[in-house]
């Protein structure tokens, strides 16, 4: 009987292990498998909030089919107690393994809202966006100009979220009294700007920043990357090229920003200025005589006179020779790529050419021909 009582219970054992090391299995296939979730999610960790609070609201927006392994699996890998607060996108099939990386990683949110504040040419704008977990793209919630009407409820709802994240782009082509303004509007920012930077020393680019950021701290992130990219351009540098010093050839990529928006036209724009330059000509370039009126302090908002066109200024490149004293902006790395590597051409004019573009020109009656046609454009356009 004693024998018979062994060999059940040893039965038993081994049936027991068997089904506990199964069990085990198909934990662990639950947990590193594939998941359920059919379209990407947004998922929102409050601060404080317990893996228990935040497994159940996986299971329920169907990112895990048992919350409970995925809690097994976070004490397992000594990850329960390292969640992080804020936005996290939860792709299609994640794994708990796989989101459990992701709401303990840490780093800024990947989800949610992104309050984009532009400093452009003409304007800044403010844009609350939120991304879409479906497409893992950015949707427009909201758009308004600082200082001129009322602010959105987006707005202002979304500045009091811990995740939300910020950015400051600066356009190609700002100046560095517009962009210094404009920060003083930027009210997730903080403190004064003692002095404007130099012209042209401030990198256009989209940077990332935290609510309590200082706008000199951002000032000095722009001026860091822009000598960065002029060092880098300027040691790559064509030869023969009419001037002698980084500071010349930015000044030079900042002629080239204000004169073509086409991004594939600035080589060419660069080789007319460098061809003039060259042969002794004058630069004659209505973006520098507009901001030697405007000292870079705003858009002139009409044509230029005849009068600022004769005027003797250090800015105006119908009287002087060579070029400006200074940059007239801050120019963008296809600018400064321009000014270094100019196209090979013999073009010496362009004109505005009615697409957006320009047309080029070898000789003065090409050139004329061109201005023809671009009058006759401009008066169908009033008829």
């Amino acid at each position: 009987m004693w024998k018979n009582l062994a060999s059940n219970g040893i039965t038993l054992l081994i049936v027991a292990m068997a089904l506990l090391a199964g069990a085990i299995g198909w934990g662990m296939n639950q947990y590193r498998g594939e998941g359920p979730l059919e379209q990407a999610i947004c998922l929102r960790v409050e601060p404080g909030s317990t893996l228990r609070e935040v497994s159940e609201d996986l299971a329920g927006q169907g990112a895990v089919a048992y919350p409970q392994i995925l809690r097994i699996g976070a004490d397992y890998t000594d990850l329960a107690d390292d969640l992080k607060a804020g936005s996290f996108l939860v792709p299609e099939r994640a794994s708990m393994e796989e989101i459990l990386g992701i709401v303990t990683r840490g780093g800024q949110s990947t989800c949610g809202t992104e309050i984009v504040y532009r400093i452009g040419v003409a304007a800044v704008e403010v844009e609350v966006r939120e991304l879409d977990p479906a497409t893992a793209r950015f949707v427009e919630v909201a758009e308004f100009t600082p200082g001129a009407g009322e602010v959105p409820a987006a707005y202002t709802e979304m500045r009091d979220r811990d995740d939300t994240r910020y950015r400051v782009a600066m356009a190609e082509g700002a100046t560095s009294w517009q962009v210094v303004e404009a920060l003083k509007s930027a009210d997730f920012l903080t403190g004064e700007v003692g002095e404007i930077p130099a012209e042209g020393r401030l990198a256009p680019d989209s940077y990332e920043m935290r609510p309590g950021d200082s706008r000199e701290s951002l000032l000095a992130r722009m001026e860091a990357q822009q000598e960065e990219r002029l060092a880098e351009i300027w040691a790559d540098r064509a030869e023969g090229l009419p001037y002698d010093t980084p500071e010349d050839a930015l000044i030079m990529a900042s002629i080239i920003e204000k004169e073509t928006a086409v991004a594939d036209e600035r080589p060419q724009v660069a080789s007319v200025f460098v061809n003039r330059l060259r042969e002794g000509m004058r630069l004659q370039t209505d973006p520098t005589v507009i901001y030697g009126v405007t000292n870079g302090q705003g858009v002139l908002g009409r044509g230029l006179r005849r009068s600022e066109l004769d005027a003797e200024t250090p800015y105006n490149t119908y009287r002087i020779d060579g070029l400006p004293p200074t940059p007239i902006a801050n120019p963008g790395l296809e600018s400064l790529r321009a000014a270094v590597d100019p196209a090979r051409t013999e073009y010496r004019y362009f004109v505005a050419d009615g697409t957006g573009g320009h047309a080029f020109a070898r000789t003065l009656d090409e050139h004329n021909a061109n201005v023809a046609r671009w009058r006759e454009i401009e008066a169908d356009a009033a008829n």
